[in-house]
């Protein structure tokens, strides 16, 4: 199967299409951005601590660096392979432009199963993956980030491993640090906080309030669905139902988002909670409540459940939880769509902050940062909600015209080279 077989990357590719067809893009234009830019496949040997050696397949592809360095996160996990890889950095180009940084798109990871190595071998990984693609990436050139699989922890070890490589300390190589070694206050928990933000956005829009009557559920307890949970929660909304690998938990009244956080940071699953009913992921996604938020993996809602989803408002807090064509059912049945690019910016916004703070060497306090996290995501949101106005399209194509738009822009005054 080649690289644009694979259904993320032609999941995206007819998203890109379609918004172009909507917008009457520049052929010439879209045929720029069919294709990455760049693409690095690298093995990664480690030895491990049973004394073996044994290779990973590493990856990062570049996608569209018209607006500035790349930008996008480093996923450690068994399912990544290059096209996924370059299907992410795709949407990356788009979110960039879509929420007007001046970043380019782009992504990488490892084939791994992280919970299969000790933290010296994770270590080694690291080291090692950033050995190799060290000659593309950098403050000006490309800027990685945590993604899954990957944490501040990660990227400490990635920003020593590079700074070692060229001499001296260079914190603006990734972002996502630790806030000892130049990372953004705000930034662990952005991701989920613009999710809230923009479920906030959606609400007033269609004059929802979030109150003790307004029901979420939440796919996927992690990195994303914590903080969203913990803002909503705190607004009074009821969380009937979250979820990590081992299932989902449901209670109609609502959970306590603070003590299924607790329970779950202290490596323990869900499924094992006392009080709750257990219920299965794929039941989640089909609960009558007001807001769904998948949250974990792409890929989860389709053309075979679509059909089922209740939620009125569907917030793509993860990377292309639906596909085309769920898209298509749900905003047919009358359900309001959060496109990922938009919902799910919040990460890479604060991640723009801490390269700036760091190439500054000043740094924001968080009230600052979340009002400007706040301010680019309202701006964001009504740019795409009044383009699908105008175009009258779905919420998904009208974030990808909105992006395609400014790219378009971009590209036709930097031109072609050569000419």
């Amino acid at each position: 199967m080649s690289l644009f077989d694979a259904p993320l990357f032609k999941d995206a590719y007819e998203q890109l299409t379609q918004a172009a067809d909507v917008m009457g893009l520049d052929r010439n234009i879209l045929e720029r951005l069919k294709y990455p830019k760049r693409a690095l496949q690298v093995a990664v040997p480690i030895r491990l601590d049973d004394g073996s050696v044994r290779t990973f397949q590493g990856y990062r592809v570049q996608h569209n660096m018209t607006l500035g360095p790349g930008k996008g996160g480093i996923r450690f996990h068994p399912g990544v392979d290059l096209s996924e890889t370059a299907a992410l950095a795709m949407l990356m180009t788009f979110k960039c432009a879509l929420v007007g940084l001046p970043l380019g798109g782009a992504k990488g990871g490892i084939e791994v199963d992280p919970n299969e190595l000790s933290r010296q071998e994770l270590q080694s990984l690291t080291r090692r993956y950033a050995t190799e693609i060290n000659m593309i990436i950098g403050p000006n050139v490309d800027v990685p980030a945590p993604d899954i699989g990957t944490d501040g922890q990660t990227m400490a070890w990635f920003m020593d491993t590079y700074s070692q490589i060229k001499g001296y300390t260079v914190p603006g190589v990734v972002t996502g640090k630790p806030i000892t070694i130049g990372g953004s206050l705000g930034r662990a928990e952005s991701t989920g906080k613009g999710v809230a933000y923009c479920v906030n956005f959606a609400c007033q829009k269609l004059g929802m309030t979030i109150d003790k009557n307004t029901t979420i559920a939440i796919h996927g307890f992690g990195k994303v669905g914590v903080p969203a949970a913990q803002d909503l929660s705190a607004q009074g909304a009821r969380i009937v139902a979250i979820s990590d690998v081992s299932g989902a938990v449901y209670n109609k009244d609502g959970l306590d988002i603070e003590k299924c956080y607790e329970w779950t940071r202290q490596g323990k699953y869900l499924k094992d909670m006392e009080g709750v009913e257990l219920i299965s992921n794929a039941q989640l996604l089909e609960l009558d409540v007001d807001v769904l938020i998948p949250a974990a993996i792409d890929g989860v809602v389709t053309k075979e459940n679509a059909g089922n989803v209740k939620a009125k408002i569907v917030a793509e807090g993860a990377n292309g939880p639906l596909t085309r064509e769920a898209i298509d059912i749900i905003t047919k049945r009358g359900g309001f769509i959060i496109p990922d690019i938009l919902c799910n910016a919040g990460g890479v916004i604060v991640s723009y902050f801490e390269w700036v703070q760091g190439l500054q060497n000043f740094f924001w306090d968080l009230d600052q940062i979340n009002g400007k996290l706040h301010d680019i995501l309202k701006d964001s949101f009504d740019n795409v909600f009044d383009t699908a106005t105008k175009y009258n399209t779905d919420m998904k194509k009208a974030a990808f015209i909105a992006a395609l738009a400014r790219l378009e822009r971009a590209m036709r005054l930097r031109g072609l080279f050569p000419a």
